[in-house]
């Protein structure tokens, strides 16, 4: 099906229905304050829809941070986001302390009419991502029947589900792909970035040159192959370039460092790249300042 051609919320009948909305809320906080509430304003022409269309709820559900399937509500709290939520709206927003459960199913049962309801972080339950770490630091996984009723669980929360996570939309997540309702469609959010990936990707204007960036390469290996009979020149930069040279040049590339995950910061060498890739092959033109040398942190900030 073409992109542009996704069922999407306007064309969604809401009137007297629960909606339950995928949302990114995933803002930036300093000691539980938001510093950048663009993630949220961001959604709100899809709520506003829903209640102006006389929808009977819009339950809200997204995840903060990385808490990796354990409860940490005093760092990854989306509480703070209900008091943003209400002010952008103008009216009240009920914030329920879990996303899943017999109490949540219970206060999403019979909401009054217009409600808003935001819930807990999604990943302090294991079951949202299907693995985590516990505090100690020890690999945990999802056991499938518990991911199967924390499925469950979220379906009971609407009549329809919208999903407005763009920024989420590469995940096969409980919340993004287990919700089970007859009908899904996009929000506006959603709706807008996938229409300008259509115009670009089903009738692009040539020459077409996609720039990628980014800090993890195996989550954009799949990207770089679909795009590669697309596109006719394609850049590499950002931290990925790292990958690259080491491919290509057999460059010493010392160690890679997201500061994403990891605050240390070790003497290293910063330097720039400008290559392309064209459809079928990598051109090996792309220039550099420095090598790195082994033992040597490369570090990579990203805002």
């Amino acid at each position: 099906m073409s992109l542009s051609k996704k069922l999407t919320l306007d064309k969604l009948d809401v009137k007297g229905k629960r909606v339950i909305m995928r949302v990114d809320f995933n803002v930036p906080m300093k000691n539980n304050q938001i510093t950048n509430n663009q993630r949220i304003k961001a959604a709100i022409p899809s709520i506003k829809y829903c209640l102006d269309h006389g929808a009977r709820s819009v339950v809200l559900m997204s995840h903060l941070g990385r808490p990796d399937g354990v409860p940490m509500p005093d760092k990854y709290s989306l509480e703070p986001v209900a008091a943003e939520l209400k002010s952008l709206l103008g009216k009240d927003v009920l914030f329920l302390k879990d996303c899943v459960g017999s109490e949540v199913e219970k206060a999403c049962a019979n909401p009054a009419a217009g409600s808003v309801i935001l819930l807990e972080n999604l990943r302090f339950h294991v079951e949202e991502e299907g693995k985590g770490q516990s505090l100690s630091g020890e690999k945990i996984k999802a056991e499938p029947d518990k991911i199967e009723a924390f499925r469950a669980s979220l379906s009971k929360l609407g009549d329809v589900y919208v999903n407005d996570a763009f920024g989420t939309a590469h995940r096969a997540h409980s919340s993004m792909v287990g919700v089970n309702l007859p009908q899904k469609a996009s929000g506006f959010l959603m709706k807008k970035e996938l229409d300008y990936f259509a115009k670009a990707l089903e009738k692009p204007e040539r020459p077409f040159l996609a720039i990628l960036g980014g800090a993890k390469v195996a989550d954009k290996i799949q990207l770089i192959k679909n795009l590669l009979d697309k596109v006719n020149h394609m850049i590499i930069g950002g931290a990925m370039a790292y990958t690259f040279l080491k491919v290509l040049k057999n460059m010493e590339i010392g160690f890679f460092c997201n500061t994403s995950k990891s605050p240390r910061e070790k003497p290293g060498v910063h330097r720039k790249l400008v290559g392309s890739m064209t459809a079928g092959h990598v051109e090996r033109k792309a220039g550099y300042l420095h090598s790195t040398e082994k033992g040597y942190l490369v570090h990579y900030s990203v805002k």
